[in-house]
């Protein structure tokens, strides 16, 4: 059985941001990270996708760490790949984000994915 994967939705190349901390973590933790973010090529020495359109391997689970509003135009997509959950981490998440989730079938989590693995955002330096 492999392990499962999680598309990281704005994961950033700044150490000091939590796009890059859940990263981090959920590699820690053993699970296969794919980044997304249009204004990186990398993450943590993996190959960061511009979107999810273009990310061929299953999905089991989606983290977010961009706006609100802007998860709410990457809704479709992310339905479009079935994923089992979507993390919504704090200050991505909105009343609104999680009503047109529903309408779209997404089971979401509001909280922080990170202390969901068990683990601190502190254990990942900001350097």
């Amino acid at each position: 059985m492999s392990e499962p994967t999680v598309a990281v939705l704005g994961a950033s190349q700044d150490r000091r941001k939590y796009g890059n901390k859940a990263v981090r973590a959920y590699r820690e933790y053993g699970m296969n990270v794919v980044p997304v973010n249009p204004r990186e090529a990398t993450v943590e020495g993996l190959t960061a996708y511009p979107n999810l359109d273009v990310i061929t391997v299953p999905l089991d689970y989606v983290s977010l760490y961009v706006p609100p509003a802007l998860g709410r135009q990457l809704l479709p997509a992310i339905a479009a790949k079935s994923p089992k959950e979507v993390w919504l981490n704090p200050g991505s998440e909105s009343d609104e984000l999680i009503e047109a989730a529903a309408d779209l079938g997404l089971r979401t989590i509001t909280a922080c994915s990170i202390v969901a693995l068990g683990l601190s955002p502190a254990e990942f330096p900001d350097t």
